[in-house]
């Protein structure tokens, strides 16, 4: 990604730099440091299920909570996904579909594993209408990442695994699903954006 190579070459100018004045010690740091950016905002390709009625995961990490709960319009489900700074951070639609709502929330910078941070973080929901039903993902910040990227317009039609943005260092995903959705995945598990099934929704034909 051109992220990648932003940071990359700053910090290998800065390690030509250092280099020059000090020495090769700080040098080999900022060197190690545009490694790291460059692996950090790698974006591989992915094979994306094509069977009707899935729902893949919208970010790489470990599930951390896939639960019933109750919200204002019924009972729903709610799977929860840890983005560490090792993890691939490119976020994808879990769905095809429409994006029928983006809705911006500022808040605090909690640690992604404290379950207040899906309330209190700054976040950015967005919800996808597609194949009958419609699912919501909150991307969330972390005590580290502190920019959410998403580049979808409102009305605008997404392919099922289709890149959406990105949330920049550690940080959570959580998928919003109907009550009736078979979840196929469980706490402590890692997924993959774009590839591994979060779920399956009944009755859906192609």
């Amino acid at each position: 990604m051109k992220d990648g190579y932003f940071f990359g070459a700053g910090f290998l100018a800065a390690a030509a730099i250092l280099f020059w004045l000090t020495g090769w010690p700080l040098a080999l740091i900022a060197a190690l440091l545009a490694l790291f950016f460059l692996w950090f905002f790698r974006d591989p390709e992915r094979e994306v299920p094509a069977a009707p009625g899935l729902v893949v995961s919208p970010a790489d990490g470990v599930v951390t909570e896939a639960v019933r709960f109750e919200s204002p319009t019924g009972p729903r489900q709610r799977i929860s996904i840890f983005l560490s700074v090792f993890d691939v951070h490119v976020n994808r639609t879990p769905i095809a579909g429409a994006v029928t709502e983006i809705r911006y929330q500022k808040g605090k910078y909690l640690n992604a594993m404290d379950a207040a941070s899906a309330v209190e973080n700054e976040q950015n929901i967005v919800t996808v209408q597609g194949e009958g039903f419609e699912i919501s993902f909150k991307q969330i910040a972390g005590l580290l990442a502190r920019r959410i990227v998403f580049t979808p317009r409102l009305g605008e039609q997404l392919t099922r695994g289709q890149r959406i943005g990105m949330m920049k260092f550690g940080s959570r995903m959580d998928v919003i699903l109907p009550a009736e959705a078979e979840i196929r995945v469980h706490k402590g598990q890692r997924v993959k954006g774009g590839l591994s099934i979060l779920a399956v929704m009944p009755g859906v034909q192609a």
